[in-house]
């Protein structure tokens, strides 16, 4: 088990719970309901990985490679990015600024991290060597 992708799983995990709430409670009144799904689109992908970061966590135990942190971090990439700017667009848009739909630009880029995480966490599985057969000169 990797205690450092722990932490930030455990992290992003409160941080998914709060934001889901935030948007279910405050946001609600404020937004009309195609922006809402774009927010709870947000908060269901940043969510899912932060399973797939505890996946990759406790991967390490069983593979100690440098891609299984590389998973873990293509995850939190992509909540970054891909989470990230559909809240920043909607916040932007609640609260009176200017519309930012300039930032569905950068959605497309934190996709793109989930989608290579969840590949090179099946590469890591498929072609990685566990600790015991490392242990056991395998």
């Amino acid at each position: 088990m990797h205690k450092g992708l722990m932490m930030i799983g455990s992290l992003l995990g409160a941080f998914a719970v709060a934001l889901g709430a935030f948007g279910a409670h405050a946001l609600k009144q404020k937004l009309p309901i195609e922006d809402l799904a774009i927010y709870q689109t947000g908060v269901q992908y940043h969510f899912y990985h932060v399973g797939a970061i505890f996946i990759a966590a406790f991967l390490w135990g069983k593979f100690h490679r440098p891609a299984v942190l590389w998973t873990g971090r293509l995850f939190f990439a992509g909540i970054l990015l891909f989470s990230g700017s559909l809240y920043t667009m909607i916040y932007i848009k609640a609260f009176g600024g200017a519309e930012a739909r300039w930032l569905g630009a950068i959605t497309p880029i934190g996709g793109v991290c989930f989608i290579v995480g969840w590949l090179l966490l099946g590469w890591v599985v498929n072609k990685g060597k566990t600790q015991k057969n490392i242990l056991e000169g395998q």
